[in-house]
């Protein structure tokens, strides 16, 4: 059946009563029936509030609020009095210009939009009720909503397991999931993984087809889809459109906003809504539209496409004034004379919609009913154990986690004996079993939530997953693959490596409090992903908690020692239960005697000795501050803090929602006026040309078949983007030639402008002006002044249609910014600005309207017809664009060509195989529709495979010899001179700089991220230790206090992990632009980065040294902030380290935070007999540096005290002196040398992580690495 039959068929049906029998047609779904919903928009607006927030607000906005001056507020209208009737069983198209409000009416519809800073009026009603939740609706997303290591098959089939509530029976689902991959056409990747950016797998238009199958198997009553069609060639979004279309006629309401429909498409939908700039031009029936604008003067042309040509009319076309001028005039008037037109028919609307409401009977419309828990906890289940395996990155971090710290730990405490040091390594051991490693699960837990609960949001949003089911599921999956492997390795080699009694009972109750501290752990880490989604915000709750739960936990202070109004804490702490439960396991036993274990007393064997009394178990756990009878008890208040964790993290996640909010608009900081001329087209004579040639080219895929046709593929392989890796293997065969001559990847690198498909490489913080601007910077000539930049980004920004959001924040995946289609013009803007010689596009208009794809393919034909050579991928492409391709490459499912040649004979040859293009059709269209199989229906599979094979054949057989074009460049030399030369560092460091930390301080997450972590950490010292005594139990409390001081190492990489790997990569993309060099990039993080640790570590150094009294000096002070600043800058050093080394930032957390506390460990408080070569190890760790410096400078000169109980048999105390202490703890070290030390491992560790990235990113190197490769 043709594309013309199909639409008259649909429109036959048109008006017909739905009827729910008529399921067996071969083109529905087999969905059951749905409640018919009528959706009415009436007046309908949004405002946001475009004033700054208090943190960015200027000092005299801050005094006038002070004094309880309000400040004017600003906001911006994004909607006006949008109204329109969208009837069940209709489809309609929201359309206009890119930034017209298209995705915000959708989020305002359909419920999903944060209104805490913006103002809505207007209401949206289904069947009369406002309540969304009263029906069955479902949202498809612009971004893509996937998990990367499923299938295409499984991905739908857990969906549909999720959102198929009975009676549908597993069969009959299995089948609706078949049937969907066919209508789809997804069956020839059904059986591929969704993939990554660094794991290639769907292509981009297989991943937008398999999100609307996700939630088309929700069965809804209303379907919004925002832009389903982007990404799409031009016959997959035809029949994705033919499906929603086949859909509505079953009774649905499908609402889509979309941006470029091919005229097939315009046919399929029953009503439209045209938007300019937040304010309709027209709403209601398809069929009027075209007539009501005819009275108006705006005819249709011949053979154009309707949507295309209101698009255009709704569009304010800012290339130059007269344009914007006459655009402003065309939108006013059409603006007024519909809100004339619809308050004249309002009252008459309103007769005939009363009228319909009481000859209409249905039933009651139900809102999304989900499938019961049973099935929720067994799908969900079985989805996180099947991704788990697949993350063999993540498995790999959390069994490395175990064996890691459990071996090196056990080394470093191996062995320990029973003297006086043993048992105070004894008790460090214990500490390390119950606190530190259950904190780096906690950081590895939390950060991959911060991950995970993105899809959670999307489906609990949807109403098909509830938090129960999410929350136990994910620990039923994990419990045979991480949950109890985890503990036991860890038991297994700690226990016995450090030399515990060996005795069954005491190992399996350490075991049971391993395993409850890891599930402790992973629950808390639910609760700070209730509190905060981002990592930042997340890792600060959990961070912060981690440090009171140390303290508390009575090891670094004692227990009597904590001040009496935070004392109670340590009964709300965990740590306090398991380390006291660890320490009575070991000291006293489940069935121990009165005094507990007898450890190696010198004096005497009798534990009733006084002499002997230190080397009592019952001594040490009062000493301790903890009770002596302490397992089974804090074996039963521990399982309850499980439980009460995820009751916790239950609640918030309940009741704290995800929602879309809404970025602010940055104020202009040029001339409106400015930019207004067209780009100036050079002669061909001025620049440098370059002929790129494809001699028998063929790219192979190792390990993993080509998704799509390989257009995407084919554009990175020719920039030379395509670098091998665990999964995949690339080989490329025949020669890729520039003027004649075969390049070095160092001159296609330097030569190339590549603009990738996505638009990741955007700062989200940055308004789209400003973003212009910084290219300009990095990317033009030194020559030019920065006056000339400006105004360049200026003439970019008007002619890419981006005045509208000039000054706009580009937003994020959380923060709603400008659209998706402004994101891909301002990307594209930036790869343009440099005028490159060679400019690789990789689908450049999708997303993007009619009005704007055609001005931006016209800026492109501006820079070609200046000599220079573009190469892009396309999927849709309107009709009139056809004609602007001089040379066009035509690509078959595979990667196999069809066509290859000038554009104005692609429709000769085609007619020469008997393919005659007719002449109302797209040519575009039409070819994209031969090369195209059609997987929806066996029959027209066989049809339009055998016709593709033979048009494959066709071309084989015919392809000419390539012609060589002559050229003035022949050689590898000459070839050279069109490198493009990095600008020096004195010109980009100060951008870069300047740029990244406007982003970051955009970003209040951020901030907080480098602001509060030490000034928590401060505060929750001083509340516990303020102020040090000097008795007897102070000696440890002292040094607990400096062991603390290690815990700023893992806030240093907390702070890395939560900025660094967005910076990275951008800095990765741009890098491979030639913007910057890898010395720019880490001197402008470190410059950002050292003024917030200075601050941090003087208020950090106040509070240690006179707060908490370690010594009240100014030496003290100084001492004490300089070494919160090293240790705090050596945590970022060595995130930079493995971070830049691992893409998997989870798997760099877990070995990053393993040698932190490896580094811990080895400080010298915790561990006092360690073995010569961990000494020599530790000489490398900024830890031992500081603490040797630390205890001699706050501990020399003191002076202690005991209680009667606590003297000698010769009256005297145990410890009486500061240097008694060092002593024992083998610090009586030179302080001034070790604080110099530390200094400098503080240089050598910044100087080591620029190595390393440095030599990531040096291309010569690679480049010879695979030069190596292909050779074996």
């Amino acid at each position: 059946m043709e594309k013309d039959e199909i639409v008259g068929e649909l429109d036959a049906q048109k008006g017909a009563a739905f009827n729910p029998a008529l399921l067996h047609d071969v083109y529905n779904l087999s969905l059951r029936a749905v409640n018919p919903v009528d959706v009415s928009v009436k007046n309908l607006s949004l405002d946001i509030d475009t004033s700054s927030p208090i943190w960015q607000t200027s000092p005299n906005q801050i005094w006038q609020r002070f004094r309880g001056q309000q400040p004017e507020k600003s906001s911006k209208g994004v909607l006006q009095g949008v109204s329109a009737a969208m009837p069940s069983g209709s489809l309609t198209a929201i359309i206009g210009s890119s930034g017209s409000g298209k995705t915000s009416l959708l989020n305002l519809m359909a419920g999903r939009m944060s209104l805490s800073r913006a103002k809505a009026s207007g209401t949206t009603t289904f069947n009369g009720n406002a309540n969304i939740e009263s029906v069955r609706s479902a949202y498809v997303m612009q971004e893509d909503v996937l998990i990367p290591t499923l299938t295409v098959r499984e991905t739908l089939q857990y969906s549909a397991d999720l959102r198929l509530p009975p009676p549908t029976t597993r069969d009959e689902r299995r089948a609706i999931v078949e049937q969907v991959i066919l209508e789809l056409g997804l069956k020839e990747c059904a059986d591929t993984r969704i993939g990554t950016t660094a794991h290639k797998g769907c292509s981009g238009g297989e991943k937008r087809r398999t999100s609307i199958g996700v939630q088309l198997l929700a069965n809804p009553s209303v379907l919004f889809c925002d832009e389903p069609t982007t990404g799409l060639d031009a016959t997959s979004a035809f029949q994705i459109i033919r499906t929603l279309k086949r859909l509505a006629q079953d009774g649905r309401t499908v609402i889509v906003s979309i941006h470029a429909p091919r005229s097939e498409i315009w046919r399929l939908f029953d009503n439209v809504i045209l938007l300019a700039r937040g304010s309709p031009l027209y709403s209601g029936p398809v069929g009027g539209s075209v007539s009501h604008f005819e009275q108006f003067g705006h005819e249709l042309p011949p053979f154009v496409n309707p949507a295309e040509y209101l698009i255009d009319l709704a569009a304010i076309d800012n290339r130059s004034e007269a344009l914007e001028a006459a655009s402003h005039v065309r939108v006013n008037h059409l603006r007024e004379v519909w809100q004339a037109r619809f308050v004249d028919t309002n009252e008459e609307e309103k007769g005939v919609k009363a009228a319909e409401l009481s000859v209409l009977t249905r039933v009651d419309t139900g809102g999304m009913k989900q499938v019961s828990f049973r099935r929720q906890f067994r799908v969900l289940t079985s989805r996180t154990f099947k991704t788990t395996i697949r993350d063999p990155m993540g498995v790999a971090g959390s069994l490395l986690e175990a064996v890691g710290m459990a071996v090196i730990c056990g080394w470093i405490f191996l062995q320990l004996g029973e003297d006086l040091a043993g048992i105070r390594s004894r008790q460090g051991s214990l500490y390390t079993a119950s606190s530190l490693n259950g904190y780096l699960i906690l950081l590895y837990e939390t950060y991959r939530l911060t991950i995970d609960i993105h899809l959670f949001d999307r489906e609990r949003n949807e109403g098909v997953v509830g938090v129960p089911a999410f929350l136990l599921s994910r620990r039923a999956a994990r419990l045979p693959l991480e949950d109890l492997p985890v503990p036991l390795i860890f038991s297994i080699i700690f226990y016995f490596m450090v030399g515990y009694r060996v005795d069954v009972g005491q190992f399996f109750i350490f075991f049971a409090l391993t395993l409850l501290t890891h599930y402790i752990a992973v629950t808390f880490a639910a609760v700070s992903i209730g509190v905060s989604r981002n990592f930042p915000g997340a890792s600060l709750v959990g961070n912060l908690s981690f440090t009171l739960q140390s303290f508390a936990c009575g090891y670094f202070v004692q227990s009597q020692q904590i001040p009496v109004y935070v004392r109670w804490l340590k009964w709300c702490a965990y740590t306090f239960y398991i380390f006291g439960a660890l320490c009575a396991n070991e000291f006293i036993g489940a069935e121990g005697s009165a005094l507990g274990h007898f450890y190696h007393c010198p004096y005497s064997d009798n534990p009733s000795d006084p002499a002997c009394k230190e080397y009592t178990g019952r001594y040490i756990m009062e000493s301790l501050g903890m009770p002596s009878n302490w397992i089974w008890r804090p074996i039963v208040v521990l399982i309850a803090f499980a439980l009460g964790h995820y009751m916790v993290a239950a609640i918030l996640l309940q009741y704290n929602r995800f929602a879309i909010d809404i970025a602010q608009a940055r104020q202009p900081e040029s001339d409106p006026s400015a930019g207004k001329a067209k780009l100036s087209i050079r002669p061909t004579e001025e620049t440098r040309q370059v002929a790129i040639s494809l001699d028998k080219y063929a790219l192979e895929i190792r390990k993993r078949p080509l998704p799509g046709n390989g257009k995407t593929s084919l554009l990175n392989s020719i920039a030379c983007r395509l670098h091998d890796s665990i999964g995949n293997q690339y080989r490329v065969h025949g020669r890729m030639l520039y003027n004649g001559a075969e390049p070095s990847e160092s001159v296609i690198r330097s030569v190339n402008s590549f603009v990738t498909q996505d638009d990741d490489a955007l700062m989200p913080s940055l308004t789209v002006r400003e973003s212009l601007r910084f290219a300009a910077g990095l990317r033009l000539p030194s020559w030019m002044s920065r006056e000339d930049k400006n105004r360049r980004a200026e003439d970019i920004l008007y002619k890419m249609g981006l005045k509208e959001c000039a000054d706009n924040l580009i937003g994020s995946e959380l923060i709603k910014g400008i659209s998706g289609g402004e994101k891909r013009r301002v990307t594209i803007a930036i790869q343009i600005l440099t005028d490159p010689k060679v400019l690789l596009l990789d689908e450049p208009t999708s997303g993007l309207d009619a009005f704007t794809a055609m001005s931006i393919i016209e800026v492109l034909q501006s820079l070609a017809a200046e000599g220079r050579t573009l190469i892009m991928t396309i999927h849709q492409s309107r009709s009139d664009l056809f004609a602007h391709f001089s040379q066009i490459l035509l690509l078959a499912r595979g990667g196999y060509p069809v066509y290859a040649g000038p554009g104005q004979q692609m429709l000769a040859h085609f007619a020469a195989s008997g393919h005659e293009c007719p002449r109302s059709t797209n040519p575009a269209d039409f070819v994209l529709d031969l090369i195209t199989v059609d997987l929806q229906q066996e029959d027209r599979e066989i049809l339009t495979r055998e016709r593709v094979r033979k048009l494959v054949a066709s071309w084989v057989d015919a392809v000419p010899k390539l012609e060589r074009i002559s050229s003035k460049i022949a050689t590898p030399a000459e070839l050279g001179s069109l490198r493009r030369q990095m600008l020096p560092i004195r010109i980009t460091f100060p951008l870069v700089l300047h740029r990244s930390f406007l982003n970051f301080w955009r970003q209040p997450p951020l901030v907080m991220a480098r602001s509060m972590q030490i000034l928590g950490i401060g505060i929750i010292m001083a509340l516990f230790f303020a102020p040090l005594k000097n008795d007897f139990p102070a000696v440890q409390s002292r040094m607990g206090f400096i062991q603390e001081f290690a815990a700023l190492y893992f806030v240093g990489m907390l702070q890395n992990i939560a900025i660094y790997p967005n910076e990275r990569d951008v800095f990765y993309r741009e890098e491979a632009d030639g913007c910057y060099s890898a010395e720019t990039f880490i001197l402008s993080y470190t410059a950002i980065e050292v003024p917030f640790e200075i601050i941090s570590a003087l208020v950090f150094g106040v509070l240690a040294a006179f707060a908490d009294n370690l010594k009240r000096s100014a030496q003290m002070f100084l001492i004490s902030a300089f070494n919160c600043f090293c240790i705090i800058n050596c945590g970022e050093s060595v995130g930079i380290m493995f971070c830049t080394l691992f893409s998997h930032v989870g798997f760099a957390v877990n070995v990053t935070s393993i040698l932190l506390s490896i580094s811990t460990i080895l400080g010298g408080v915790m561990s006092l007999n360690v073995n010569e070569v961990l000494q020599g190890i530790n000489h490398l760790s900024p830890i031992k540096y500081s603490i040797a410096n630390l205890a001699p400078y706050s501990l020399r000169g003191q002076h202690f005290d005991c209680s009667a109980s606590q003297r000698l048999v010769d009256g005297q105390c145990p410890i009486e002196t500061g240097e008694q202490v060092l002593n024992l703890y083998n610090l009586d070290k030179d302080g001034p040398m070790n604080v110099m030390a530390l200094g400098v491992c503080t240089i050598i560790y910044r100087l080591v992580a620029y190595a390393f990235l440095k030599t990531m990113r040096s291309h010569w190197i690679m480049e010879r690495w695979r030069k190596w490769r292909r050779h074996l």
